[in-house]
């Protein structure tokens, strides 16, 4: 687990670091360029900076083991700091959105053709920044760093929408002035668009939906394996953090004692953790074989 953890916060670093930079050089190439879409563009890699922060907060509290208050461990910490995520974005689109409007009733000037080069050198960054982190959260399993990489590819969009407007307002001339403005206003749309879906899963994780029904199947299959072991009956994978906890019902025969149905129970436990290395803890009951039911079941 903590090993898992190492890794997300070195990927956070990487992220807010990033981000960092690229909100000055926004910033400053939004002013001096005379583009509000650049400006729009610095907003949004500024709130990428405040969230990865949180993001980061939370990675290192969820490292903390579990205690007598916590006996499932901090890991649930990660998809409420999704939330605070998403809500940064949404609270970014919206000011983005809102300055846009109002842009685009104020007569300005076209933005600096130089403004262009700026960006290109900003999507390649930024494209970059999401294929790193997200194939990192991908293998630890992070639900706050999907959001995190999400939140460079929602980056990279609202500076390709900055890239064709400043685009179309420099090359189709007078009277395209405001397709800057409009482009700022695209983009925030299509932040809110994301919010949904980086919202969507971080929800079913809090509320234990039934997400993983591959892992139910192959931890069914591994039980098999397991001397003792008859059948499987109820399996449910509940996702803390970036590992899973396990309740499972075992199958035994109905004549063995009470210590050999325990012994039957830690085996299948240790299997299960030793060969799926995703799961943190193993929940197994123990039930009796009945011909009956299982005739029934096959019928």
């Amino acid at each position: 687990m903590s090993s898992k953890a190492d890794k997300a916060e070195k990927t956070v670093y990487f992220s807010i670091i990033g981000s960092l930079g690229l909100a000055i050089i926004k910033w400053l190439a939004g002013f001096f360029g005379n583009s509000f879409a650049l400006i729009a563009d610095a907003i949004e890699s500024t709130t990428d900076i405040f969230s990865s922060i949180l993001v980061l907060l939370g990675i290192k509290y969820s490292k903390r083991p579990a205690d007598e208050t916590h006996p499932y461990g901090h890991g649930r910490i990660e998809p409420l700091v999704t939330f605070i995520v998403v809500i940064f974005l949404v609270i970014s689109a919206t000011v983005i959105a809102h300055q846009s409007v109002i842009n685009l009733r104020t007569p300005h000037e076209p933005p600096e053709a130089w403004t262009l080069f700026v960006l290109a050198g900003i999507i390649i960054w930024k494209e970059i920044s999401y294929q790193v982190v997200s194939r990192r959260a991908k293998a630890l399993n992070s639900t706050s760093l999907k959001a995190d990489a999400w939140h460079h590819r929602s980056d990279a969009i609202t500076s390709v929408a900055a890239f064709i407007g400043i685009s179309a307002a420099l090359w189709l001339g007078e009277g395209y002035e405001y397709a800057d403005d409009w482009a700022a206003l695209f983009a925030s749309g299509f932040i809110l668009y994301n919010c949904y879906h980086i919202f969507r899963p971080a929800l079913g994780e809090i509320m234990d939906e039934n997400l993983f029904e591959d892992m139910v199947n192959d931890v069914k299959e591994m039980s098999l394996r397991v001397d003792g072991v008859l059948a499987t009956d109820k399996c449910f994978v509940r996702k803390i953090g970036m590992t899973y906890i396990v309740d499972l019902h075992a199958v035994v025969s109905p004549e063995l004692s009470v210590r050999q149905g325990h012994d039957i129970a830690h085996a299948l436990k240790d299997y299960l953790m030793l060969n799926m290395p995703s799961i943190s803890n193993v929940f197994v009951h123990i039930e009796p074989f009945d011909p009956v039911a299982a005739k029934k079941a096959n019928s």
